[in-house]
């Protein structure tokens, strides 16, 4: 059974936006400091009252600019991590490399570090890699807040969208019940390296065990560039050419498999699923190449991401499980196992409901 999905993450009204043009990859992205005040001499010590440190100079760190997955949970405009910011009084500041790789996030996590950083919120492309930067970071003073995809070892926080046990088993239960139990299916994957990416692998392979007719034949990996996942989408259906799904946890993967199919003389015969955006799948999901897919909402995990690694540098949580704070408009939070903080659950999309959401 799919774990019941108890509540909607998103209030429509908050994200009846049109969805932008994305900006241009660039080695630096979008910055904004406080909406009011200066961001000068208070960073140093909160007020005596025990209010939250101003003034912090937070660097956001998505796996790689331009994709809008992370332009929805990082920018203030979707009032991601950076509207959080600046209603905390801080000063935001995206930037990334223009791939998923390490060799091309570290520099500008680098950068950052050398710029002055108070606060480091990242989505790492690889669990270990980045550590021996990160780590230096946490040994002078900077807080480092991991979301989206976890660095475990060398990070404060991780502000985790969902249960990765629950994404991992939703996805295999919708794909199962779509292909009546019984077929061949693969998956296209962001990169090999990917935490989250492989976390969910995982958990969908203990799913499948309840689906003794239902076979993963291949996981391929599209670096979340839609160049290479549909060349890897068109390599999996040639050589598995009775395959019956796709399961695509990547924004990026989900569009490139679904294009794929759609365009191909596998319509109708090779149904995907998987974790995307609502604009980007709509027309998929009338198709009926995609009927229904996964996602959460990126603007609240980036949100959640920057109060949590706010209220940590004010020295109002530590990493301990246990600890709560106030998360503005989303409420309130507490720090679980592993000292992560958990959004809540994944929200399926469907025909039913697709249109009343715009990012």
């Amino acid at each position: 059974m799919r774990p019941s999905i108890k509540r909607a993450l998103w209030v429509p009204s908050v994200l009846m936006v049109a969805c932008a043009t994305l900006a241009a990859c660039s080695s630096s992205g979008s910055s904004s400091g406080p909406s009011s005040s200066s961001s000068s001499s208070s960073s140093s010590s909160a007020a005596a009252s025990g209010a939250l440190k101003k003034g912090l100079a937070a660097y956001v760190v998505p796996k790689l600019l331009g994709a809008q997955y992370f332009t929805v949970a990082d920018t203030a405009k979707f009032g991601g991590a950076i509207a959080a910011l600046q209603e905390l009084g801080e000063t935001g500041t995206e930037t990334s490399g223009t791939a998923a790789t390490p060799a091309s996030e570290l520099p500008a996590i680098q950068a950052a570090i050398t710029k002055g950083a108070n606060i480091l919120i990242v989505s790492a492309t690889d669990p270990t890699a980045l550590c021996p930067t990160l780590k230096s970071a946490m040994d002078k003073g900077i807080t480092v807040v991991t979301y989206d995809s976890d660095a475990p070892t060398c990070r404060n926080l991780f502000v985790n969208q969902a249960s990765s046990q629950a994404i991992g088993a939703n996805l295999v239960d919708l794909m199962a019940k779509e292909i009546h139990n019984s077929g061949d299916i693969g998956i296209v994957s962001a990169a090999a390296s990917a935490t989250n990416q492989n976390a969910w692998i995982g958990f969908m392979k203990e799913e499948l065990k309840k689906y003794p007719n239902v076979h993963l034949v291949s996981t391929v990996y599209g670096n979340d560039d839609p160049t290479t996942a549909t060349q890897v989408t068109q390599g999996l259906l040639q050589r598995y050419p009775n395959l019956k799904g796709i399961i695509a946890p990547t924004s990026v993967g989900i569009v490139s498999a679904a294009q794929v199919v759609s365009s191909s003389k596998y319509k109708g015969k090779v149904l995907v699923t998987g974790l995307g955006t609502p604009e980007s799948m709509k027309k998929y999901v009338a198709n009926g190449v995609a009927p229904a897919f996964f996602l959460w909402n990126p603007a609240d995990l980036g949100y959640l991401a920057a109060y949590a690694a706010v209220n940590y540098a004010s020295k109002k949580i530590t990493s301990a499980e246990g600890q709560s704070f106030t998360a503005g408009k989303l409420g309130k939070y507490t720090v679980g196992a592993d000292s992560t903080i958990l959004l809540g659950p994944p929200l399926e999309f469907n025909a039913s409901n697709i249109d009343k959401y715009h990012f």
